[in-house]
């Protein structure tokens, strides 16, 4: 718990991530739209979106050619829970947390402060932790041409074709003819299990 506190409040620490949270907060917006409001260039936005990405605050959807961010509101309400819950009730969760510290902890070892992953993880498990992070790329009930999931995959990772793969093998992308679109948690392969 202190680590995840720990890097949320170095990736908040920053004024321009901060206003660019203040910003996502009134609504979507893209990269050229926060680096006018800002008065930053669009590659300084793009790097401390992903920041904020990497510590699961923000999201990003494609639009045509435009890619549109958002604040992940449920994510935020996960960590104020997690801070403020009484220890009671942080003791009867303990399972789900282990899994939440197990992803945690192989995203610090696997993924740079800028979002981009140093490598595709050899062990099933750890592979699985980051094929769930990069799913948060992807929106329930929106369909994905090949060039958009290649496209979200690789402003983490230039293998977008292992990394496509790997998300379907884990039943957390679905494909028919070349169309792909997020299942449901429930029917993912959490750690590679078979």
């Amino acid at each position: 718990m202190t680590e995840t506190l720990l890097e949320f409040f170095k990736a908040m620490a920053d004024a321009s991530r901060l206003k660019i949270v203040g910003l996502l907060a009134g609504g979507e917006r893209s990269v050229q739209d926060l680096a006018r409001a800002l008065g930053l260039k669009e590659p300084t936005v793009s790097h401390h979106l992903a920041i904020l990405k990497a510590q699961g605050l923000v999201t990003a959807r494609a639009e045509g050619t435009t890619r549109w961010h958002a604040l992940d509101r449920t994510a935020l309400e996960r960590l104020t829970k997690r801070v403020l819950q009484p220890a009671s009730e942080k003791s009867a969760r303990q399972a789900p947390r282990r899994a939440e510290d197990f992803d945690a902890k192989v995203l610090r070892n696997f993924v740079t402060a800028d979002g981009t992953l140093k490598q595709i993880p050899a062990a099933r498990k750890k592979r699985g932790a980051v094929l769930r992070w990069l799913m948060r790329d992807f929106e329930p009930g929106r369909r994905y041409s090949e060039a958009e999931v290649n496209e979200a995959i690789q402003t983490h990772h230039w293998d977008s074709a292992t990394l496509r793969r790997e998300l379907i093998g884990h039943r957390m992308l679905a494909r028919k003819d070349r169309v792909y679109w997020r299942l449901p948690e429930a029917e993912w392969k959490m750690g590679g299990e078979a």
